[in-house]
């Protein structure tokens, strides 16, 4: 492949568009969907701080999106970036598709405010569905534009020309034929993209929809694969932060003169403390011997998890909010009739990002400028919030997304780059600040722990009459889900600018057709948190595997008690065919066996299948759980998943195979071992084994996956999420149906499933 690493990677030998347009011709055509973000080639040599980018660039100007080279090599430019899945894979494919060129030709780049249209970023699962249909459109323009040009050069009408491998040919004289390259030349086209620009017929397609293997994979393997934490600026000085020691303490006093080898300076502002060295082991010296005193605040946090979810459940709510969308009838009248009640609670904690690798970022702040090399999920909103922190005008500030360790949420990365970028105003010389392992678990915030009540009323037929889901925990958007004031950083908490927290309901999405239907969100006070180890935003699908794991399990439990086989009790009341369709191709490809109670457990070690469903933004997904469990120690493994999954027409399945079984690993994870450990005003999950993760020893020994309506014209939809949802609850119901008994509360631990057996 011509440039498999630039596909991904905004590297260092990137190109500008001034720059290759002077090389040689070049046409470039763009579009953007509206609300979105976008990526770019860093230029040769590096941005310098100070000079001026352009504040939004027009995102239907040419050399936006789409540049041809006068070889005939491709460079898209897209509004996403790639937090780990690949995606500028399936970009290139898309791409190459439109333009009938090699799909190795096609470099993709992303993640620089400076050169590409403000697509906001990557989050929601909407890579493919905004990226992937924009560069669709664009592509399809470029090929347009071009048979328009080879028509008049070799004097055939459009339709009388067809196009292969970036060249252009008259379908009768097959010596009549021009490639991409010489029909550019060095001149420059005015072209502005339809909204509707017409795109290849989908049954028609050669690339997309193809096993493509990912182009950056061999070089990650090589060593070659350059992240930001790579980074080397010439000049650049090293930081490091330090963070009150509990929650609510505020800064009473510091040795601003002390002397420390090769620190350059210490930096104060409010409660934002670091400091910058020569050397980054010095800078790691230094924050650690600071002469610095706190203030002893009175306890924020709880003793333990018994006493957070009491004050959940009891808690004074701050909102109270209904699902209107999907309510129907008088639960209370229902239940009040029913013949039968079932009710239970389930409890979802506290859990960290905890990336594999902390967040590391590069600032350059000096004559009235910045540049910002960051591993953010969403460059544009970053630029806002920078240039708010810093007060400097937007159009003076750029943010160059480049790889870090992934981030499937709001973990520590744009805190990071907001943190260089203070210390580096400070010094006026660029600053790389690399966090530590527990800056990273205990600092980066926190997905919301919730409480949940579930009640549903059985008529004297076993069916169900009413269905009432009442949710109490924390907004997943204290800390919000983009970085789009200063305020919205750490930095800014600690130096005490306002977030835009927003209140984010917890419903479980299903399309259960229960007679009666009501579904409550109780959200308590928690913006307090800002500028602690625990204030909350969103994690990988935010709130939806706490909630399906609270709705699926419940369900387990109503087939349960209306003497029904779970999979049937699904496929009874789902009124979205979609979802019966998954709940069908998962349970018959994992050979489900009909129960309608669970299994009794013989011997030491019990066996049991479970499944759950969700749909999520479009995209529907049905995973059956096979376990075994240890009955005397309580450790129980997953041996087998089966998925189920519907995201429309796969632009790549390869990518999409890699997609689903990553969401598994990440889930199982969060569903067997994950909750944050606090005292009363610590966070005292600081590594692996104060958080601990699956390691490879846990991977099951199979996973089926069954793509469902993956045909050419479905629309696509996102796959970046959705298997995370229902995996907490196939889990607990596989458990359930080992044990005959219920665990109720995420992570299944050990201590717990023994708990769950011996009670």
């Amino acid at each position: 492949m011509s440039a498999p690493m630039d596909d991904l990677v905004v590297t260092q030998r990137g190109v500008t568009r001034r720059d290759f347009l002077r090389s040689g011709g070049a046409l470039v055509v763009s579009f953007a969907l509206p609300g979105c973000v976008s990526p770019g080639a860093r230029e040769k040599p590096l941005p310098v701080a100070g000079a001026a980018w352009p504040a939004k660039l027009d995102a239907s100007s040419l050399d936006t999106w789409l540049a041809i080279a006068a070889d005939g090599s491709v460079t898209a430019n897209v509004g996403k970036i790639d937090a780990g899945m690949g995606i500028g894979t399936a970009f290139a494919q898309v791409v190459a598709e439109e333009l009938d060129v090699p799909v190795e030709r096609v470099t993709v780049v992303m993640g620089d405010t400076a050169m590409t249209p403000d697509q906001r970023g990557t989050g929601s699962s909407n890579g493919i569905i905004q990226g992937g249909a924009a560069l669709r459109r664009a592509g399809a323009a470029g090929r347009a534009a071009l048979l328009e040009l080879a028509s008049k050069r070799l004097d055939v009408p459009v339709a009388g020309l067809e196009a292969h491998d970036g060249v252009v040919s008259a379908k009768k004289d097959a010596s009549k034929r021009v490639s991409y390259g010489e029909l550019v030349g060095g001149k420059r086209f005015d072209v502005k993209v339809a909204e509707k620009a017409k795109a290849k017929d989908p049954r028609t397609y050669r690339v997309v929809g193809k096993p493509v293997p990912r182009f950056d994979i061999p070089h990650k393997v090589r060593g070659e694969y350059r992240y930001v934490a790579d980074l080397v600026v010439p000049g650049m000085l090293h930081g490091r932060v330090v963070r009150p020691p509990q929650a609510g303490a505020t800064l009473t006093n510091l040795n601003l003169s002390q002397r420390l080898p090769g620190l350059v300076r210490i930096v104060q502002r409010g409660n934002f403390v670091g400091v910058v060295c020569e050397r980054e082991e010095q800078a790691v010296a230094a924050a650690r011997a600071l002469e610095i005193e706190w203030s002893s605040p009175p306890p924020m946090y709880w003793t333990d998890y018994e006493a957070l979810y009491r004050h959940l459940r009891t808690g004074l709510a701050v909102t109270t909010e209904h699902d209107k969308q999907d309510a129907r009838g008088d639960v209370d009248a229902a239940l009040a009739s029913a013949a039968r009640t079932v009710e239970a609670r389930y409890e979802y904690p506290f859990q960290s990002h905890a990336s594999m690798g902390p967040a590391c970022a590069v600032a350059d702040v000096r004559d009235g400028g910045a540049v910002v090399w960051a591993g953010c999920q969403k460059p544009y909103p970053l630029r806002g919030a920078i240039a708010d922190l810093l007060e400097l005008p937007k159009e003076k500030v750029r943010v160059v997304w480049m790889p870090g360790p992934g981030s499937y949420g709001m973990n520590d990365a744009d805190d990071c780059a907001a943190d260089a970028a203070l210390l580096a105003q400070a010094v006026g010389r660029p600053v790389r600040l690399q966090y530590m392992r527990a800056d990273a678990t205990a600092w980066d915030p926190k997905g919301p722990p919730i409480a949940f009540r579930l009640r549903a009323g059985l008529d004297g037929s076993n069916g169900v009459t009413a269905w009432d889901c009442e949710a109490r925990g924390f907004s997943g958007r204290i800390r919000p889900s983009g970085t789009d004031v200063a305020g919205d950083s750490l930095a800014g908490q600690l130096i005490g600018l306002k977030a835009k927290s927003t209140q984010l309901p917890q419903y479980p999405e299903e399309s259960y057709g229960f007679a009666a239907k009501r579904k409550v969100s109780h959200l308590l006070p928690w913006t307090h948190s800002l500028g602690t180890q625990l204030r909350t935003a969103h994690l990988r699908d935010p709130d939806g595997m706490a909630t399906c794991f609270a709705s699926e399990s419940f369900a387990d439990e109503v087939a349960y008690a209306a003497g029904m086989d779970p999979v049937e009790f699904r496929l009874r009341y789902l009124t979205h065919a979609g979802e019966a369709a998954v709940v069908k191709a998962a349970a018959e490809k994992a050979g489900w066996q009909r129960h309608t109670a669970p299994r009794a457990p013989q011997g030491r070690i019990a066996r049991g299948q479970g499944i759950a469903y969700a749909p999520r933004h479009g995209s529907l997904v049905a995973i059956v759980a096979d376990v075994e469990v240890d009955r005397s120690s309580g450790q129980f493994r997953v041996k087998r998943f089966t998925v189920a999954h519907d995201c429309g027409f796969v632009v790549n399945p390869l990518n999409l195979r890699g997609t689903i079984e990553a969401n598994l690993m990440q889930a199982m994870s969060r569903a067997k071992h994950e909750a944050v450990r606090f005292d009363t005003g610590r966070v005292l999950s600081v590594d692996w084994i104060t958080y601990p993760i699956v390691d490879i020893r846990e991977a099951p020994d199979a996973v089926d996956i069954v793509i469902v309506n993956n045909v050419p014209g479905a629309k696509s939809m996102g796959a970046g999420e959705p298997t995370t949802r229902p995996v907490a609850a196939a889990i607990a119901n596989a458990l359930h149906d080992a044990l005959g008994v219920r665990v109720r509360r995420v992570p299944f631990t050990p201590e717990s499933v023994l708990a769950a057996i011996r009670a």
